[in-house]
Formats: structure tokens, C-alpha cells, sequence
């Protein structure tokens, strides 16, 4: 039996799918902007396939985002669940500061 699981996911999908952009529209928007890192380097298409393992670097809301990808989403969850497909690597510490 094949595994229902896609070895990658189009870049802006999972951003929206795992509530990082509130529409699809503004994931493609980040991931056209220039200034995501897809392990370090620059991408400028939204359709770049992002696969578990993958390290994140992009603008949101004001702040620097860096994110290991920990899985691919099934849907668009709710929040909790979401937040189960990635780990946030920045430094808890420079948030309190």
C-alpha cells in the first residue's frame, strides 16, 4: 500500500496550511518576496517543494520567523495541530528582552 504521505509540499501551501499566513495569497506573497531562506538559500517562487528536515527564515508580523518543517500537514487544522508540523528555533529568550 502506498503512502498516503507526499514526499513535499509546495512552499506556500504548508505556510498556510500550518497557519503561518492567514491566506494563501499572502503565503505566495512571502515566498515571492525574496526574503525566504529554504536552508539557506534565497527563494523567489512559492512552488518550491519544502520536505520534512527543511529550516525556514522569513518575516512575519514584524519579526524574524525560523522554523524546522517536522512534518507535512494532511489540511488546514486548527491551530494546535498546526503547530505540531513545525518547531520554532529561535531563542525564547530574545522574545522576553
Amino acid at each position: 500500500m502506498a503512502d498516503p504521505t507526499p514526499a513535499a509540499m509546495r512552499l506556500d501551501r504548508y505556510l498556510w496550511w500550518v497557519r503561518l499566513a492567514k491566506t494563501r495569497s499572502a503565503a505566495q506573497a512571502i515566498a515571492v518576496d525574496g526574503r525566504l531562506r529554504l536552508d539557506g538559500r534565497a527563494i523567489d517562487r512559492a512552488h518550491a517543494g519544502v520536505r520534512p528536515g527543511n529550516v525556514l527564515t522569513f518575516a512575519c508580523n514584524g519579526r524574524i520567523r525560523v522554523i524546522r518543517v517536522e512534518a507535512l500537514p494532511h489540511r488546514r487544522g486548527p491551530a494546535p495541530e498546526a503547530r505540531t508540523c513545525y518547531t520554532d528555533l529561535q531563542n525564547p529568550q530574545d522574545e522576553l528582552d
